[in-house]
C-alpha cells in the first residue's frame, strides 16, 4: 500500500513537470490521473488497489458516527422515559477478526457508543464480553455488531 501511494505522489509530480506549472490544482489533477493509471494497472499486476481502503476507512468512521448518533437518541430515549423499561445485559460476541488490532478497534468503536460497553475477552482473543443498557435480545444484538462494525473493520483490515 505505502508503495502504490509513493508511486502515485511520483506520478503527481511527473504530471506537474509535464505541464510546466507547479500548483495544488495540477498536483491534484495527477494525483487523480495516478489513481486512474494505478486502477486499470491493478488487474494486470494482481495487487489490491490502496484507494479503496481508504474509501473503506471513511465508510468505518460514518458507520461509527451513523452508530454513534443513534446510540445517543436511544439513550436519551431510555433517560427521559418516566419508567425504567429497560434490560440491561451482558452478551457474549464471538468474532471472526484475527489481530490483536482488530479486536481492540471493534471493542474500542462498541465502547465509544453510547449504552454499550466492553468490558472484557476471552483468554484467546475470539470472544468479546459487552454490558449494554438495553438488551431485549441478545442474538440480534450479536448480529448487529457482526453486520456491522465486524464487517467494516474487516473491510479496512483485510
Amino acid at each position: 500500500m505505502a508503495f502504490q501511494i509513493l508511486i502515485n505522489i511520483a506520478i503527481a509530480f511527473i504530471w506537474m513537470l509535464l505541464r510546466n506549472e507547479a500548483s495544488l490544482i495540477e498536483f491534484g489533477i495527477g494525483y487523480i490521473v495516478g489513481l486512474l493509471i494505478l486502477f486499470f494497472l491493478r488487474r494486470f499486476l494482481k495487487f489490491r488497489f490502496y484507494f479503496s481502503r481508504v474509501i473503506a476507512i471513511f465508510k468505518l468512521l460514518f458507520l461509527f458516527i451513523y452508530k454513534l448518533i443513534l446510540s445517543n437518541i436511544d439513550v436519551i430515549k431510555i433517560v427521559l422515559s418516566p419508567k425504567l423499561d429497560i434490560e440491561p445485559g451482558i452478551i457474549a460476541v464471538p468474532t471472526k477478526l484475527k489481530t490483536d488490532w482488530e479486536v481492540t478497534l471493534l471493542a474500542t468503536l462498541i465502547s465509544l457508543t453510547p449504552g454499550t460497553l466492553s468490558m472484557n475477552f476471552s483468554p484467546d482473543g475470539k470472544i468479546l464480553y459487552i454490558h449494554s443498557i438495553h438488551v431485549p435480545d441478545k442474538e440480534a444484538a450479536i448480529e448487529e455488531i457482526h453486520s456491522s462494525f465486524e464487517k467494516a473493520i474487516m473491510e479496512v483490515t483485510h
